[in-house]
This record gives structure tokens, C-alpha cells and sequence, in this order.
């Protein structure tokens, strides 16, 4: 049996955890709301050429994100070392970028990341409080756009009308309720 101590890690590491996943779809759904809701507000971010506020960086990403079309990030190892009401989280990340027009690589590229973060919990909650993104690798790279046009309904879309807003309602408003996780029976 687990004791308090290493269940109350578990839960941290799953609460900042959750706050990435968050931030990677207010940044593909284009939900500025929710990436914001990220990060506290006296927050910093250094995100390649960008240094700044965390308002200071919506502003400065939205219009990047409007020329996009698509936009999507895979994350994939995640470290967390928790240290009280602090923590240090190193995610490793490809993100995909498709723009207009086709074939231009300003707009159509694939990047290998790392986000470098400084998590604080206040008032229960684990925001960012400093995030730098180490850009490892870039490479041209384009989306198959009409296939991808065909699938109508089911195709994603970069606002509240993804399937995803309809088939998870809630889930993407950070602080919102959410369905306690379950250990399943052996």
C-alpha cells in the first residue's frame, strides 16, 4: 500500500502534467483562453526569440497561430521533480505546423522542443511560473491538405467547434471538475 507521501507526489506529477497536455491543446484548438489558464499570471516565457509576460506571450503567439492551419504537438517523455509548492518539469516534443501558403517552411515545418519548466503550486493548484522552449531541430514539412479537407465534420478544426469541446465537455477549462481517476481491480 502506498503511503500519503508518495500518493500526494503521484497526484502532483499528474496535476502538472495535466497543465502540459492543456497548454499543447489551447495551442493546436487555438483556445488562447485555456493556455493562458496554464500559466500564472506573473508567469515568464522565453519561446525562441520571444522573452516575456505570460499575456506578453499570447499577444505575441496569436497571430503567429492564425496564420497556421494546423498545428500539432506530440509530447512525449515527461520529467517532474517536485520540490514542496515547487517542481522542474523537462518535456521532450515534435510539433507539427502547416500554413499558408503550402510549401513555404516560415509556415510549414516540424520542430523537435524541449519545454523547460518551473511549476508553483499556489492555492492548491500547479501552474507554470517560468517556461523556456529549447528548440532542438527544425525541418520542412507539409500536411496533406485535401485529404485532410474531405473528411468534413471529423476533421480537426482550431476552435470550440472540435469534436473534442463536444465529446469532453469541460475538460479543457483548467480548475474545472473532472471525473476522479479510479485504480481498476486486479
Amino acid at each position: 500500500m502506498p503511503d500519503e507521501a508518495a500518493l500526494a507526489e503521484l497526484v502532483a506529477e499528474r496535476q502538472i502534467r495535466r497543465v502540459i497536455y492543456d497548454y499543447a491543446r489551447g495551442i493546436d484548438r487555438y483556445d488562447l483562453e485555456l493556455v493562458r489558464a496554464c500559466y500564472w499570471p506573473d508567469a515568464r516565457d522565453f519561446h525562441g526569440a520571444f522573452d516575456g509576460t505570460r499575456d506578453e506571450f499570447i499577444d505575441w503567439v496569436a497571430p503567429l497561430l492564425q496564420r497556421q492551419t494546423m498545428t500539432m504537438h506530440n509530447l512525449a517523455n515527461i520529467i517532474i521533480d517536485l520540490d514542496g509548492d515547487r517542481a522542474g518539469a523537462e518535456t521532450y516534443g515534435i510539433a507539427y505546423h502547416s500554413g499558408d501558403p503550402a510549401g513555404d517552411m516560415r509556415w510549414n515545418y516540424a520542430a523537435g522542443f524541449r519545454y523547460v519548466d518551473r511549476f508553483e503550486r499556489r492555492d492548491g493548484q500547479w501552474r507554470i511560473a517560468d517556461r523556456t522552449t529549447a528548440i532542438e531541430w527544425v525541418t520542412p514539412w507539409d500536411a496533406d491538405r485535401e485529404r485532410v479537407s474531405r473528411l468534413g465534420r471529423r476533421a480537426a478544426r482550431r476552435d470550440r467547434e472540435d469534436p473534442v469541446y463536444s465529446v469532453l465537455p469541460g475538460s479543457a477549462l483548467p480548475g474545472a471538475p473532472r471525473a476522479p481517476v479510479r485504480a481498476s481491480a486486479p
